[in-house]
């Protein structure tokens, strides 16, 4: 699995291993290369040396997201001529870090073998890596015993622990292990390595040991992805690059399944690697959401854990209201003592409404009442925290304002990078803010959570207000943020009121939540696919003509293939049927380039210009929603919505398809084929 540059990585939900081409691991202080769990760094050092000399590959196999094997020669490339040693280092990432290693001699006379395994552990918390901070306030300890090597990091009450250990005799030290082996002309020579890695409470449980209760081992992993590809939708298609996309998305999003420590239960989506690798709010409701028609079994887990975590008082430190969904959970040093929004963090403003979009479109799809029914007071508490919190101004619209000072988020909506919401000029609002596409979600949870309540909780009543309140948004959203002259939404409102001007891609996230009239969808969907935005590879998250854009700025004119499927969607939604095809055929064709893997994010160079997607130098991948995105294109294509208890399957097919079958789409209706065909005599069917 290599997606950043020269490495290959190994992944089992939040545990991950990044090594080079070699399977070495030769860290520095703002490298994301090591062995991971939980937002910490176990190995910052695994390098194997044969004879004094280290490994060169000759080939990797990648092929499965849990394990990796390298096959190397002792020495450098250029000194290769033909090497009587030759090694392969099979590696697979479970609870813990497998790894066999095995020693060929293929020449004519014995050999007597050095081979040394140097191991280190800085124990970094992914944030120090990150923002390139190497000051440790804890204390590091090695323990050296005849069959192991123990590695510790203590901090106060923050203690994490890894211990080598191989299943042939070594010798260890404070450095690593040593092995020194004879092998005859022909014979080869074998171990296996293990990496344990703990995270000790004071009273030294170990909080895995959950984790290896549910998988003692690795051997289940193959298991586990052939019951998830079996589980989903066959894709029959004769298209190979959708083909190629689909199937790459659905293993990376079973690599990403991840059970939060100490919440147990099934698994949920981690965000994306090196950075996002644990739950967050918005992040995996959308995912889920993309992704109902093809892996619905991710929904009910995490609207579950994040209802068992749902704000229940007010902390400005953590950013927390009563009813409020969470932003991320983490469980790393910096979090542990605030350096970093300590977990469970709060400051986002858009999963709370999301959380009751996701409850309501999974009970429609799947017939799920009991689920509806048991989330009942969770999403009527996201509801209220919508009117009650998160009006900072009582002008009935969703604002945000950090409230911790020292480590808050300043920008609290999917764009969340400290400069990503600006006026055309470049000025920086002021604060609170209130995001134009965070208001859409706040309607459709309002339409939404007023369906929940009359099919389901048995409530008119409230599903009367929730329509009125709905009903007001609506006119006043579409008075206040409305950019007449410029024929599409402010990108935001600044603190007085005052409409942020710039073109950006959220004015598409506002099609797909259903609050533009359906007068000025022509004028925005123009602005849409305009040459300001659309890039010819997707939309730009910012307009070219804004002060601020730049084709590789992260939230700045960069191209999303997440926020280009929910436009797509939107774009459905109001019968721009070529215009969502266009979109889905672009950012499909990207994903060619990447291997079939659609990362974060990657530049917003137009296409004419050069003829392929630019690589986004420090973009995820894999990434959930970038996977769930080829999931929400499909279904957009195929037109698939539930309708009472039947699929409804309206199919527009941009020509770069020729025909697209999905099979066996799982909900209430039990399980449905949607099929759709390119005719010569029809742009789309």
């Amino acid at each position: 699995m290599q997606d950043i540059q020269g490495t290959v990585a190994c992944i089992d939900g939040n545990t991950f291993m990044v090594s080079d081409a070699s399977g070495d691991v030769e860290s520095s202080p703002a490298a994301p290369v090591g062995l991971f769990a939980a937002d910490t760094r176990f190995l910052s050092r695994w390098m194997l040396f044969v004879n004094g000399e280290c490994m060169t590959a000759l080939s990797v196999d990648d092929s499965q997201y849990y394990e990796a094997t390298f096959f190397v020669v002792p020495g450098a490339a250029v000194d290769y001529v033909q090497a009587d040693v030759s090694a392969i280092r099979r590696r697979r990432i479970g609870p813990d870090l497998t790894e066999s290693l095995t020693i060929f001699n293929y020449g004519e006379r014995e050999m007597e073998l050095d081979i040394r395994l140097e191991v280190a552990a800085d124990f970094a918390d992914i944030f120090e890596i990150k923002f390139d901070v190497s000051d440790k306030v804890g204390t590091h300890y090695t323990e050296v015993g005849p069959n192991e090597l123990r590695l510790g990091y203590r901090r106060a009450t923050y203690h994490r622990q890894v211990v080598v250990s191989a299943t042939e005799p070594a010798e260890y030290d404070s450095d690593g292990l040593r092995f020194t082996v004879q092998l005859g002309p022909g014979e080869q020579w074998s171990t296996r390595l293990q990496a344990a890695m703990r995270a000790l409470r004071p009273d030294g449980v170990d909080l895995r040991s959950a984790l290896r209760a549910q998988r003692p081992d690795d051997s289940t992993l193959p298991t586990s992805l052939q019951a998830w590809v079996a589980a989903a939708p066959k894709l029959d298609t004769d298209s190979v690059a959708l083909q190629q996309v689909y199937a790459r998305s659905l293993v990376d999003l079973a690599a990403l399944r991840f059970a939060p420590l100490s919440l147990g239960g099934a698994a949920v989506p981690a965000a994306g690697l090196p950075w996002f690798m644990t739950l967050f709010g918005r992040d995996s409701l959308l995912t889920c959401l993309q992704t109902l028609a093809v892996t619905p079994s991710l929904a009910p887990p995490t609207l579950r854990i994040l209802a068992s975590l749902q704000g229940a008082r007010r902390d400005d430190v953590l950013e927390e209201d009563p009813g409020r969904i969470l932003h991320e959970l983490r469980y790393g040093e910096s979090a542990a003592f605030e350096e970093q929004p300590h977990s469970p963090y709060y400051g986002t403003v858009d999963a709370s409404p999301l959380f009751v979009v996701l409850l309501d479109e999974y009970e429609r799809w799947s017939g799920d009442t009991a689920l509806a029914l048991e989330l009942e007071q969770d999403a009527r508490a996201a509801l209220t925290w919508i009117d009650r919190y998160a009006d900072l101004t009582s002008t009935g619209y969703i604002w945000y304002e950090r409230r911790n000072r020292a480590t808050g988020l300043d920008n609290q909506c999917w764009k969340d990078s400290w400069d990503s919401i600006s006026y055309a000029d470049g000025r920086l609002p002021g604060f609170p803010r209130a995001t134009c596409e965070t208001q859409g979600y706040a309607y459709d949870a309002k339409i939404r959570g007023a369906r929940l309540a009359r099919t389901v909780w048995g409530d008119p009543a409230f599903a009367e207000r929730l329509e009125q309140e709905a009903a007001a948004l609506y006119d006043r959203f579409n008075r206040d943020f409305w950019l007449e002259d410029r024929g599409f939404y402010a990108l935001a409102l600044d603190h007085d009121g005052t409409p942020v001007d710039s073109l950006s891609s959220n004015i598409g996230h506002l099609l797909w939540s259903g609050i533009v009239p359906p007068e000025r969808a022509p004028r925005v969907v123009e602005h849409l696919m305009g040459p300001a935005l659309f890039s010819g590879w997707g939309v730009r998250t910012f307009a070219e003509g804004q002060r601020r854009y730049n084709p590789l700025g992260y939230h700045n004119g960069t191209v999303w293939p997440f926020d280009n499927s929910f436009i797509a969607w939107g774009l459905r939604r109001y019968g721009f049927t070529n215009e969502a095809g266009r979109i889905a055929e672009s950012i499909l064709s990207a994903a060619t380039y990447f291997q079939g893997r659609l990362p974060e994010a990657f530049g917003g160079f137009d296409r004419a210009t050069t003829r392929y997607p630019v690589r986004y130098p420090t973009a995820g991948s894999p990434q959930a929603w970038s996977s769930g995105a080829c999931m929400l294109l499909i279904r957009t294509m195929l037109g698939l919505n539930p309708h009472e208890d039947h699929l409804a399957v309206d199919p527009a097919l941009p020509s770069a398809f020729g025909r697209i079958a999905l099979l066996d789409v799982p909900g209430r209706w039990g399980k449905a084929d949607a099929f759709a065909r390119q005719r010569p005599d029809h742009p789309a069917s």
